[in-house]
């Protein structure tokens, strides 16, 4: 799932940990933006009023969504996302992260607003709307985190972005599951509707914070450093600690000033600095990322259970949910303890060995049979296919999850951080809308008559896909991706520029 850290602030220091708390859970809530929209989607179009609006009527289908039409409703949020994280960076330094979150959260308030209306045209741009604001939201929210974060906590902090999304989603099922069986608008209109309570918490608590004081040092505004810079370490703004707090901040951006890359062309050359290798990395590890397939569960996991024969497939997404949750908040505290490449690696074989038994089970003893007495399906299979979608789906949620958004913010030099960064996220979201786009394509079976569309029919068979991606995120890992426990970012810059190969180094960790 996509969204997670930004930001290139060192943090600061304070003594109040109840404060740093309170900050990280109103500005946490543009994490549940994300989660939120994104399973709330998945819900809406298996909902019957909802295809009785949007859908098309077949007479021995009855009323079902298309598949050209499933894909543009699903990925297209992505598609705005693309550009919401692309111009996150430049609308940070322009109004500052503060104001940034704001005026991100009225975008995707309008975006929501528009999803309200019964009109398919009206919806789809509210989709593309909403999803500039979340992307505009996925950047700034941990680019303001680490920038005012208390340096003792500040990867914690931030962390808890990634676990932001996954209460998100979980939200959005129970929402769901108290909703569906409404017989009117209000069945799917409702869980569009509550996005709206979540973008008023994060701009509210937005409008009660300070502005960082990086950003506000950066524009050479002093005295409103001071005071938010006061404010985030409870002390005098005149304080001989803010003032020291606030030369060191100040020292930091001077130097990145004098290494600071002129165009984002800078973020792939191959100089000293191993820029491009680094940029690429980050770019193709949120690619694999996403070609683990988890999003295929939570754009589509309800419809696919539903295809399964799985009865209640509603509560089965609040239990993926659930997993996913929990386990992300377990995934967390091993990234420092057992490392990001070992993680990674675990993550992968896990993953894919759980995808290719959910494959095989489906494919030998999971589709439903039509009898003369009604459509009969293989109990123990189900049940294997549920408990390894959940198992697939905690290795996620301990490795690929969480682990990647950390390496995001640790590999790139200082020089090109923020524009590499925000290409690695871009490079997220655009596999996200891709990935999102073609599911159903090779889902669906091919349906005819005058709205017809050939599609693959794969359905439970595209896991040996996402098995098989699985097995290049092992590859990709052991050959690309250090291991960076315990060091630190100066640590991390001289590993890329002493090495004289990737490989060699890798096999030292």
């Amino acid at each position: 799932m996509a969204g997670g850290p930004g930001g290139t602030g060192g943090g600061v220091s304070t003594s109040s940990l109840l404060w740093a708390i309170i900050m990280s859970a109103f500005v946490g809530f543009g994490g549940i933006l994300f989660g939120y929209d994104t399973g709330t989607i998945g819900g809406i179009i298996a909902m019957d009023d909802w295809l009785h609006t949007f859908g098309k009527f077949d007479s021995s289908l009855g009323y079902y969504l298309a598949t050209n039409d499933k894909s543009l409703v699903v990925s297209i949020l992505s598609a705005g996302t693309f550009f919401g994280a692309l111009l996150a960076f430049p609308m940070g330094d322009m109004v500052g992260r503060k104001w940034g979150l704001i005026m991100s959260c009225l975008v995707f308030c309008l975006g929501v607003g528009l999803q309200l209306d019964t009109k398919w045209a009206t919806f789809i741009v509210g989709r593309v709307i909403a999803g500039f604001g979340v992307g505009l939201v996925s950047c700034l929210v941990p680019m303001y985190q680490s920038e005012c974060a208390p340096k003792s906590i500040r990867g914690l902090i931030v962390g808890l972005y990634q676990l932001a999304i996954t209460i998100g989603a979980l939200l959005a099922a129970i929402v769901l599951n108290a909703t569906k069986d409404e017989a009117s608008h209000k069945a799917w209109r409702t869980p569009i509707a509550v996005q709206f309570a979540w973008a008023a918490i994060l701009a509210g608590g937005m409008a009660l914070l300070p502005e960082s004081p990086r950003y506000l040092l950066l524009k050479d505004r002093q005295a409103e450093a001071r005071q938010a810079l006061g404010r985030l370490m409870t002390l005098p703004p005149d304080s001989p600690e803010v003032e020291a707090e606030a030369l060191e901040i100040s020292t930091a951006l001077a130097i990145e000033k004098q290494t600071e890359s002129t165009s984002y062309l800078d973020c792939f050359k191959n100089n000293e600095s191993r820029n491009g290798f680094r940029t690429w990395t980050g770019i193709f590890m949120q690619g694999w990322q996403q070609l683990t397939g988890i999003n295929f569960i939570f754009y589509y996991g309800t419809t696919f259970f539903q295809q399964a024969g799985i009865k209640n497939p509603f509560i089965i997404t609040i239990i993926a949910d659930v997993v996913y949750t929990v386990m992300t908040i377990f995934g967390i505290q091993l990234i420092d303890r057992v490392g990001r490449r070992k993680l990674l690696l675990i993550g992968a074989a896990g993953m894919c060995i759980s995808e290719f038994i959910v494959a095989i089970v489906g494919v030998t003893a999971g589709n439903p049979t039509i009898t003369p007495s009604g459509v009969e399906v293989n109990l123990a299979a189900q049940r294997v296919l549920i408990a390894f979608t959940c198992i697939y789906i905690a290795f996620f949620a301990t490795s690929w999850g969480p682990v990647i958004w950390v390496l995001t913010g640790e590999i790139f030099p200082l020089g090109i951080r923020a524009k590499s960064m925000s290409l690695a996220v871009a490079s997220n979201w655009l596999w996200n809308f891709g990935i999102g786009y073609a599911t159903p394509y090779l889902v669906n079976p091919t349906t005819t008559g005058i709205n017809g569309v050939k599609a693959a029919n794969l359905g439970v068979k595209v896991f040996f896909i996402w098995g098989s991606t699985c097995v290049g995120c092992l590859i990709f890992t052991y050959f690309i991706i250090p291991e960076t426990k315990g060091l630190s970012l100066e640590q991390i810059d001289l590993l890329y520029r002493e090495s004289s190969s990737m490989y060699s180094q890798l096999c030292y960790f």
